[in-house]
């Protein structure tokens, strides 16, 4: 068995040595562009390029290396008729949550309000805000999306969740569809966004629907920044409607020096470094997932394209 690996960085010797443990009669080659590729029984990639395409379609399956899938389907119809196999947590959940608790925590012990005051040289008390009336939405429940949700109702914020399609978790509110949107952003005091990026959610935070959250809400999204109408964000933010974002995804990555997000006070930054794949958990499933296909069985986590994830 043969395996392809590529990775956008080049870093692709880690992940060649562990799979040479977790599948010790297995090939790996690393894709190079110009450079002949033997045949291959499956590939795991990371933000491939276009000249990979021609060498995926010759696979049984293309698994991925990290959470989300747009860095292939933006591929379209070019894209091989081959299945594509995400990975399930392998340790991103956790991580996720933290960030997401550090983000909420601090904006709704005021931390950032009291940075400010001390770049001043202010000792000014501020008054101390009530959980119940802080609730916090998720956009997104899939396998990332619902660990944060229930680490933030662990921590006695009262909760709700939007998805695209029905979904029940106990002692949460659920919302479903584009027709209750608007009504799960306007009762929300922070906003944790948690999509895939697919066509229907591209901007899907735009100037018309970030309005609708209360006034002073607060935006985190660690998901892709594709999903926000930076702009807008800016706009509302400089307004005084929002009151500031936490933000580990951008529309162009890494984010250009030039761009006002910089120099927003408003707006914390951090280098998409929400969930880092743990590289030795993402191996284990994916070979894992290997040993079921070459038994002829199914696998969990493939991609619905009509879906977008």
């Amino acid at each position: 068995m043969r395996i392809l690996l590529y990775r956008s960085d080049g870093d692709t010797g880690p992940w060649a040595e562990d799979f040479a443990a977790a599948l010790p009669h297995a090939e790996t080659v690393a894709w190079r562009e110009g450079v002949a590729t033997p045949p291959c029984d499956y590939a795991a990639v990371w933000a491939p390029p276009p000249a990979m395409l021609a060498d995926l379609a010759r696979v049984k399956a293309v698994f991925l290396m990290g959470a989300g899938v747009d860095g292939l389907l933006k591929f379209g119809d070019a894209l091989p008729d081959v299945p594509i196999v995400r990975l399930g947590d392998a340790g991103m959940g956790e991580q996720m949550a933290d960030y997401v608790l550090h983000a909420v925590l601090r904006y709704f012990r005021r931390f950032d309000e009291y940075a400010q005051q001390a770049r001043q040289g202010l000792w000014n008390p501020l008054a101390a805000r009530d959980k119940a009336e802080f609730s916090v939405g998720v956009l997104g429940l899939g396998k990332l999306g619902v660990p944060v949700l229930q680490a933030l109702r662990r921590q006695g914020f009262p909760v709700r969740g939007w998805s695209r399609t029905p979904k029940d978790l106990p002692h949460m509110a659920c919302y479903a569809g584009m027709e209750t949107l608007d009504a799960f952003l306007a009762d929300t005091r922070v906003l944790v966004c948690m999509l895939p990026l697919t066509p229907d959610t591209n901007n899907l935070l735009d100037r018309a629907r970030l309005s609708r959250l209360p006034q002073g809400a607060y935006l985190v999204n660690v998901a892709r920044g594709a999903l926000v109408a930076e702009p807008d964000l800016l706009a509302l933010i400089r307004a005084g409607h929002i009151a500031g974002a936490t933000l580990d995804v951008f529309r162009n990555e890494p984010l250009p020096a030039p761009h006002p997000f910089w120099d927003e006070p408003r707006i914390t930054i951090t280098p998409h470094v929400s969930a880092l794949t743990l590289r030795g958990e993402a191996v284990r499933q994916i070979a894992t997932k290997i040993r079921l296909l070459e038994q002829g069985e199914t696998v969990a986590d493939v991609v619905d394209r009509q879906r977008g994830y």
